[in-house]
């Protein structure tokens, strides 16, 4: 096992991975940039560096800065998170050449991965279905004529995207040149890759996937699946386990595939196969090679920690699983608390005044922030992440909404609301998720009446706690103003 890691990130999978590794006994190293320098990771941490300014280029990004600290400071891995550098191949190169270990895959696996057409070729090798598509597309004639053969909608998509970014709905010929532009503009200027090309759009797929953890003894297994369906901007906010329509049968044929999928291409660390399930059927979409955010409920349903497991395969360990010792319990629920607005998803910026973190049984929070921290526009929005866990989906359900009750966030915009909407939203109740659910029930409304909605907790907490203390502080200020005063008349005399 290592004996001292650097964390290439912030935030909450900062403290994240930093938790896992205070259980096994190893030493972590923060960096952190100006707008972080009040941010709880860097306390967390054994010990903390600055890196740069608040621009993600000037910090998080910079890939020569965090080797040099990591080399300073005696570290022998690097744990990049997710986001920021988690699947930059170039990254995990550099620490392989200084003889750091990037805990993670591989950088060629994660070159080759990184690119949608490859990793569609690579799976089609190793006889996991794909949704029916093109190679590079190189110009809107190629585009038209394809798009003609598979038919209408379709998807051009950037071959190096992520995060949503990149992906142009058509759903007609009109619409296709300026879709195509737009795709190739956005990989080019997110990813350095201009490269296209064109998938059957699926209208209202589920968005399906299966966990995997492979060593490098050539030990590759599943930890189930998380139906991550409920999304805004093609991006993920609420994920579960397991997935409403998947049964037995059907999780082990599909994680055999994922699995056989993680095996072709020599896959070593933690990683997800991601899937769309359309008329019953599976169709890979991506792997991301890195830790996903949604990875507690995971966790929460096969007892398993997954940040250790991929900082054992890292130093070298083999898995002490098989397969069949995996099993699964009960059912969770995670949901992204982001500050932004809830109706237009649009990020909000602020100082936290009041901060109540959500607790109780079943009820797991993962945060790197306090109260009087600063969300500033520099990075990702996300506050914190809610996971719940029932017997059942019902109990999950449940404690959801316990759980968002009793989570009180003030001074900045979240998007505890839009959760609170939709699992009280009937069809989500009944299991009946898609990728445009949002759009389809238009919850927008609901939103808006929780909004108006005077929180009762919020409420007695500023009526017994908050409120009286600004009073006592404005008291404060008032009696040192008259002590000043009462001074100079004395001072006057003399």
């Amino acid at each position: 096992m290592f004996n001292k890691i650097l964390v290439a990130n912030r935030g909450e999978i900062a403290i994240r991975v930093m938790r896992a590794c205070k259980e096994l006994g190893v030493e972590t190293v923060a960096v952190y940039s100006t707008a972080d320098k009040t941010s709880f990771h860097r306390v967390y941490a054994d010990e903390c560096h600055w890196i740069g300014e608040s621009e993600p280029k000037d910090s998080y990004l910079n890939i020569e800065k965090i080797i040099d600290v990591a080399k300073k400071t005696g570290c022998e891995g690097i744990h990049p998170g997710y986001g920021f550098l988690a699947e930059n191949w170039e990254f995990a190169k550099r620490c392989e050449e200084e003889g750091i270990k990037f805990i993670g895959p591989r950088a060629e696996i994660i070159r080759v991965m990184g690119s949608k057409l490859n990793a569609r070729k690579l799976m089609e090798e190793a006889g996991v279905p794909v949704i029916p598509g093109s190679k590079e597309i190189k110009n809107v004639g190629e585009a038209e004529g394809f798009a003609e053969k598979i038919g209408y909608p379709v998807a051009i998509k950037a071959s190096g995207g992520g995060g949503g970014i990149g992906i142009s709905i058509v759903w007609g010929k009109e619409e296709l040149e300026s879709a195509f532009r737009r795709s190739k503009k956005l990989g080019e200027k997110y990813f350095k890759d201009p490269a296209v090309y064109i998938e059957k759009y699926l209208p209202k797929p589920r968005h399906i996937e299966f966990q995997i953890l492979a060593d490098e003894h050539g030990n590759v297994i599943h930890l189930g699946e998380r139906e991550c369906s409920i999304q805004r901007r093609h991006q993920k906010v609420i994920e579960e386990s397991p997935s409403p329509v998947v049964d037995e049968e059907t999780r082990e044929k599909i994680g055999k595939i994922a699995v056989k999928g993680a095996k072709h291409i020599g896959y070593t660390n933690a990683g997800t196969m991601e899937f769309l399930y359309y008329g019953g059927e599976f169709y890979f979409l991506e792997m991301n090679t890195r830790l996903q955010v949604e990875h507690p409920i995971t966790e929460l349903v096969t007892g398993l920690d997954i940040v250790k497991y991929m900082l054992k395969i890292a130093s070298g360990e083999e898995l002490p699983l098989k397969q069949k010792d995996i099993r699964f319990y009960g059912h969770a629920i995670e949901f992204r608390i982001y500050a932004e607005d809830p109706i237009a998803f649009m990020p909000r910026t602020g100082k936290i005044e009041h901060y109540r973190s959500a607790g109780g049984i079943g009820v797991r929070v993962d945060s790197g922030i306090h109260q009087g921290v600063e969300i500033t526009p520099y990075y990702d929005p996300i506050i914190s992440k809610l996971s719940v866990w029932g017997v059942d989906r019902k109990e999950a359900i449940q404690r959801a909404n316990r759980a968002l009750y009793g989570y009180i966030i003030d001074g900045v915009e979240t998007n505890i609301p839009f959760h609170i909407a939709v699992i009280n939203n009937e069809a989500f109740v009944r299991g009946e998720t898609h990728t445009n659910f949002i759009e389809e029930q238009n919850i927008r409304e609901e939103i808006r009446r929780i909004q108006e909605e005077i929180h009762p907790l919020r409420q007695r907490l500023s009526e017994i706690f908050w409120e009286p203390r600004k009073e006592k502080v404005v008291l404060g200020q008032r009696r040192v103003e008259e002590t000043i005063n009462v001074w100079k008349a004395q001072a006057r005399k003399y």
